[in-house]
């Protein structure tokens, strides 16, 4: 097992608690932070070389230094906990079971800021989680570690909890700060971004629920400390959610530059393929990364053991690579259909499309159409080249990732299980099968 910065202690009864989250020394890199110097605290992530946990992984400390510091006007830091993508439900986890971790992130990353009021902005449907959020704020608040001057610092900061309306199109930052102001979340177009101008006009900065726990044992160990751990510019440890067809799904903390090999078959992490099965496809980072078949999730186009990290998932671009992301590892065996797994993903990004765009907004619905077509058993062979044909349309062509994240399964899947495609077109006989999708969510089958 690699180290454990962010889920350690996670089992020990009471930890949700202040009192017990403070005898595992909790808050002790808070009184830590409190004494350095703002631009101090930044210098420490930038060293740390930590980067965003939420998909994109973007250098963090380079994403404080960008934050507008003009004269007089407030500046906001806010936390994305609005976990939406499928297969991943770690930052969830840690929510639930390590509150005061991410809100002793949300002070020191306020104070390293020079935020005075800040959010957490939290997916409508984890309202159990949004009371256990707003308890262990509370108790921070009785503490003196939240209000007017913390620990007697001088520094003080207000911390509010908010809940979305259930919209994944709200993960993206700028969707989320339109939601957060009242306001229908639809993405905006950047520039300006918003370092520049956030929530009302503001300067903000929106980083994920774990980039914002990690801070926490950056501040305890220092930044150059941090940045021993993994391997090359993947620095650190990273919560990965593992789900399907494995003998043990959880949420694991690993430190990158682990071989995928080990995380998926060591007994330490997911155990093994379930039943004995054989490994056919494995989705790393989230339903919107690239799928990748067994033999180039195991080693890269050049033959070498993946690992676990940015670089080497995304080594042979997507061709032959996939990424990271947001670290959902859902894992299919030999008895999975990548036709049926990606006509669901492609459901759901026609659902969740907010419509601003028509490439995402017509696109999305399209490609629900034909695979749901191909799965009724009305294919043509015609349609994998349409599916390719309408994905390229709408790959680069929105004003945020969502219409990426549409597109990039359906190339992948195509590029790799061509003939699966094939296959359900020259026999659909068997596969009618999808239509109790439609009826248990009171959903119309698409007209195709």
């Amino acid at each position: 097992m690699g180290k454990q910065l962010l889920l350690d202690n996670i089992h020990a009864p009471g930890i949700a608690t202040l009192g017990v989250y403070r005898e595992f020394g909790g808050y002790k890199a808070l009184e830590k932070a409190l004494k350095m110097k703002p631009e101090e605290l930044v210098d420490e992530v930038k060293k740390s070389g930590l980067r965003g946990r939420g998909g994109a992984g973007f250098p963090t400390g380079m994403k404080w230094g960008f934050l507008a510091k003009p004269e007089g006007v407030p500046r906001h830091l806010v936390c994305n906990a609005d976990e939406s993508e499928p297969g991943t439900f770690k930052d969830r986890y840690l929510m639930e079971r390590k509150p005061h971790l991410l809100i002793e992130g949300m002070i020191i990353g306020s104070f390293a800021l020079g935020a005075r009021t800040s959010y957490i902005y939290i997916r409508g449907e984890m309202m159990y989680v949004y009371h256990i959020l707003e308890q262990a704020i509370q108790d921070a608040y009785d503490a003196g570690l939240l209000g007017e001057n913390i620990m007697g610092s001088g520094y003080s900061l207000d911390l509010h909890v908010h809940p979305g309306g259930g919209a994944y199109i709200c993960g993206e930052e700028t969707a989320l700060i339109e939601s957060l102001e009242g306001k229908r979340g639809n993405p905006r177009i950047k520039p300006p971004f918003p370092a520049v101008s956030g929530v009302w006009n503001r300067p903000t900065v929106v980083n994920n629920v774990e980039t914002i726990a990690a801070v926490v044992p950056i501040v305890n160990m220092g930044g150059e400390e941090y940045a021993k751990i993994g391997v090359g510019k993947s620095t650190g440890t990273k919560l990965i959610s593992a789900c399907g067809h494995i003998n043990k799904p959880g949420v694991y903390e690993i430190d990158l530059g682990l071989p995928v090999e080990e995380f998926l078959y060591s007994d330490n992490y997911c155990g093994g393929i379930r039943n004995g099965n054989k490994l056919k496809a494995v989705v790393a980072g989230g339903s919107s990364v690239p799928i990748l078949p067994a033999e180039l999730f195991l080693k890269t186009a050049k033959g070498e053991p993946r690992l676990m990290s940015y670089e080497s998932l995304a080594d042979g671009g997507f061709a032959t690579g996939t990424m990271l992301g947001s670290g959902g590892f859902i894992v299919m065996d030999d008895t999975a259909s990548v036709v049926k797994n990606l006509w669901n993903f492609t459901r759901f990004y026609h659902h969740e499309s907010c419509g601003q765009c028509s490439p995402c907004r017509e696109g999305t619905g399209w490609m629900e159409k034909v695979l749901y077509r191909i799965l009724d058993g009305h294919g043509k062979k015609e349609d994998v080249d349409l599916l390719w044909d309408i994905q390229s349309k709408i790959d680069g062509k929105t004003i945020c990732p969502l219409g990426d994240a549409a597109a990039w399964p359906v190339a992948s899947a195509i590029r790799h299980f061509r003939s699966e495609f094939e296959e359900y077109i020259k026999n659909p006989g068997s596969i009618k099968d999808v239509k109790h999708y439609y009826r248990l969510h009171n959903e119309k089958e698409p007209a195709y």
